[in-house]
């Protein structure tokens, strides 16, 4: 992976000063180094400007971009992270077609298939990327971001001038933008957060290129549309025929991903999704002659602190030791302690650049920092439960039909803590119950699907548009704030585009979520791990973790400067301290619930003091 940042503007002339523009997109693809340190560059013509840091995983000597190519006497530039999956299905036929392969890395490959077949070229791409061309020829900035948004991409556009790049903090780094939080941004943060509204980046004038789509900017301003999108039809597949192609599917696309030029390691949870990437991965390196390295995350402590309940019944340790004895892996297990997990809260704001997913997210972000020592590409099981029904909001009572974004949908228990003031003349309820209805509304539908059936499509469509894109957010800003590469072999589109209209009949039998899943990839794994009971991702059980928090948070409560006092109750939240046990409805997913409350509190003030307000 990589870095990527940049700027068009057709009423200036870059080169006029060509050392100011230079030394600003070197203050901008600095600002992103972190999402890798190997190597650097810049581009700049008369009306663009790219740069690049570099993460190198393939062709690590011969992939340096900006990539510049001449064909037919117009230049092309282009600055690209991700990876792409088949780049030797695409490479033969541009051979064909006279192109010269310079290099083995997959960027040459994106430059040579957009210079051949234009826009239509990110439809041929299968893989995980966001990627701008500057060409010169016809004066325009292409910029195009994978179907399923795993790689991010931000802009912004004032008048005739349009800056990117990777992370926001990029965008930044450029005179003309400037970090503005106004009322919009706070309904955001309340109402939604910490998802977004797809193509909203927060702060005023932010926007992120959508999932699947591909943007021109040109003298004629800015033109979007999608290559890709989900679509609904009749499925007509045989159980036993839909077992064998989501075997084929989840198993292709695992191997697809493991091409590297660095070792490849995998995170081992104990979980069916993990284990199933783990188990052919390991396949994939023994072939090759090498052992798969795995990691797997805990809490410190909680050994004497875990209780079981509905949501986490069992410990993840006693199935990655299963795992680790049945499987050809080096395994390594990791630890956090309560006061580094409550530490990382701001280290994860300064990596999203927003607040985000509290404890979540801030261990993640540690974990991450760990295994980079070790490697630079892991893979991991994310996705799996948007695309095969794995949550309860598909099947349970209660959530199936909530009348909202169904792991957030009590709007109540998001806004308990707030003036009621706040609430108010933000119009918060309002806000979030306008983003639920324009997301059903967006809905692929099959006509004649009976009601139960047509809600499932919907809570799957907006699992995968909103609650998915929140986790790839995650995984990205957490993993690459240390440079190290995550691949999500279920967010492969084949994947979700032959799922989504899988019966549930298929998805869910005799009770057991993820069924098909589980059918697909008998075999691979011992009857234990197949057959578990989903656990989400680990927390910590220590109460230690819960007094840091209720400390810290005590602290911005007496601070009459602490910018998050204008949103609180004061009184409210004082008795939510004093017990804060009793506030026990989750506000966002299973894992969010009072302590998330308070660390999310802790978030958005530190995130506020850093961008001025």
């Amino acid at each position: 992976m990589c870095g990527i940042a940049g700027f068009c503007d057709f009423d200036n002339d870059f080169m006029r000063e060509r050392e100011k523009w230079t030394d600003v997109l070197i203050d901008m693809r600095t600002s992103i180094s972190h999402r890798g340190h190997d190597q650097t560059g810049e581009y700049l013509d008369r009306s663009a400007g790219l740069s690049h840091t570099r993460l190198s995983i393939r062709d690590i000597s011969g992939g340096r971009q900006p990539m510049i190519r001449s064909v037919a006497g117009n230049e092309y530039a282009i600055v690209y992270n991700g990876e792409i999956y088949n780049t030797d299905e695409l490479e033969p036929e541009l051979r064909r077609r006279g192109y010269n392969f310079e290099t083995t890395c997959d960027t040459e490959v994106i430059l040579y298939a957009y210079i051949e077949y234009g826009l239509r070229c990110a439809e041929m791409l299968n893989g995980i990327f966001s990627f701008a061309i500057w060409d010169a020829g016809r004066r325009r900035l292409v910029l195009c971001r994978d179907r399923l948004g795993v790689k991010p991409l931000f802009y912004s556009i004032k008048e005739r001038l349009l800056v990117f790049g990777s992370e926001i903090k990029a965008l930044f780094r450029h005179p003309a933008i400037k970090p503005i939080i106004d009322e919009d941004s706070m309904r955001e943060i309340f109402a939604i957060g910490p998802a977004r509204t797809p193509g909203c980046g927060v702060f005023r004038g932010i926007n992120e290129l959508l999932p699947g789509h591909i943007a021109v900017f040109s003298d004629d301003g800015i033109s979007e549309h999608a290559f890709w999108e989900l679509s609904a039809k009749p499925h007509s597949d045989t159980l036993e025929e839909t077992v064998e192609h989501v075997g084929f599917l989840v198993r292709d696309a695992i191997r697809r991903q493991m091409v590297s030029d660095v070792p490849v390691c995998s995170f081992l949870s104990g979980g069916l999704d993990s284990s199933i990437i783990t188990a052919v991965a390991a396949e994939y390196m023994r072939k090759h002659g090498a052992a798969l390295d795995t990691f797997s995350f805990d809490f410190s402590e909680n050994d004497e602190f875990f209780k079981s309940n509905s949501f986490q019944p069992t410990r993840d340790k006693p199935f990655v030791d299963m795992l680790v004895k049945s499987l050809p892996v080096r395994h390594t297990y990791l630890e956090c302690t309560d006061e580094e997990l409550a530490d990382c809260l701001y280290g994860a704001v300064d990596a999203r650049d927003l607040p985000g997913m509290t404890d979540v997210d801030a261990s993640l972000l540690f974990f991450c920092g760990l295994v980079k020592k070790q490697n630079k590409v892991a893979l991991t099981g994310e996705c799996a439960d948007e695309i095969f029904g794995g949550y309860p909001w598909f099947y349970r009572p209660g959530l199936f039909d909530a009348d909202g974004f169904p792991w957030s949908h009590d709007i109540e228990a998001r806004t308990v803590l707030l003036r009621e003031k706040t609430v108010s003349s933000l119009g918060l309820y309002e806000y979030a119950r306008k983003r639920y209805i324009d997301a059903l509304d967006a809905v692929p539908r099959l006509e004649g699907e009976n009601c139960e059936e047509a809600r499932r499509r919907e809570i799957g469509c907006l699992n995968m548009r909103w609650f998915m894109q929140t986790l790839l957010d995650r995984m990205d800003r957490c993993s690459m704030a240390y440079g190290l590469e995550v691949r999500v072999p279920f967010a492969d589109h084949r994947i979700v585009e032959y799922l989504y209209n899988v019966p549930w009949s298929m998805k869910y039998r005799d009770g057991t979520e993820k069924a098909l899943l589980r059918d697909a990839c008998r075999g691979l794994l011992p009857d234990e791990v197949l057959w578990r009971k989903k656990s989400p991702y680990p927390k910590t059980y220590n109460p230690e973790y819960e007094r840091i928090l209720s400390r810290r948070l005590r602290d911005i409560l007496s601070d009459k400067n602490a910018p998050i006092n204008e949103f609180l109750d004061r009184e409210k939240a004082e008795m939510f301290l004093s017990s804060p046990k009793d506030y026990g409805r989750p506000w966002f997913g299973q894992l969010m619930a009072g302590p998330q409350m308070a660390a999310y509190l802790l978030q958005i003030n530190y995130w506020l003091i850093k961008y001025g307000a």
